[in-house]
């Protein structure tokens, strides 16, 4: 997929903020449609199906947590990248982000170079998915990855995208132990600063939803999905 053919949302209250980062995403080619708060960044991303949304978090009317929420309920947007671009650095407000459906977080003011640079890192993630096997079958387990769809025992699971990728990652080669680190850097980017305890909150949901027994944690090194 060329730049051109790439549509990224920016959503942010701040004017500013959407020209600086508008101008250097469109020298590079891209599709660029903005919104100024969370309600216009909903109703436009149902409409122009962006592969990227980075999203502001701090708005009026509704805030991109809220919307970030609402945009993942969008069927059509699954395969939607959403990061967070914000001048909040709480554990919370990532974490909170997370749990919504995100997939990275953007610290702002950020230098328009590291900007390209790390929206061509997020948007590689797609090509990556392109190209992976689209089906997975671990004993009672089918994981789609065209339509981001969990199967276990004939129950269809929903997940959100951080969980699903996860799994996917794990279940790609079952009883291999995944690194921590090579688990941030595959589901989150070796960009985004997030801590251990963001991979250990994912597996804990993980446990509960597809089984305690599906997976191993070996201390100090990191997870595995047993078959």
């Amino acid at each position: 997929m060329k730049n051109k053919d790439i549509k990224i949302l920016l959503v942010d209250d701040e004017p500013d903020i959407l020209e600086i980062i508008g101008y250097n995403l469109s020298a590079e080619g891209y599709q660029i449609i903005t919104a100024e708060n969370g309600v216009q960044a909903v109703k436009r991303a149902k409409k122009e199906r962006p592969q990227l949304i980075i999203l502001d978090v701090m708005m009026p009317e509704m805030d991109g947590i809220e919307a970030c929420e609402q945009i993942r309920k969008i069927p059509e947007l699954s395969n939607t990248i959403i990061t967070f671009l914000t001048a909040r650095s709480e554990d919370y407000s990532q974490m909170a982000g997370f749990d919504v459906g995100a997939d990275d977080y953007i610290t702002k003011p950020i230098k328009p170079k590291v900007l390209t640079s790390k929206v061509k890192a997020l948007l590689r993630r797609i090509k990556e998915e392109e190209t992976s096997e689209a089906i997975l079958k671990i004993g009672k387990l089918i994981i789609n990855r065209e339509e981001y769809k969990i199967s276990n025992k004939g129950e269809e699971i929903i997940l959100p995208r951080k969980e699903f990728e996860l799994l996917s990652l794990l279940a790609t080669k079952p009883n291999k132990v995944f690194k921590r680190e090579e688990i941030l850097e595959k589901v989150w980017g070796n960009e985004v600063v997030v801590g251990g305890r963001t991979i250990d909150v994912h597996i804990r949901k993980l446990r509960e939803k597809i089984g305690d027994d599906c997976f191993k944690t070996v201390k100090g090194v990191g997870y595995k999905f047993v078959d």
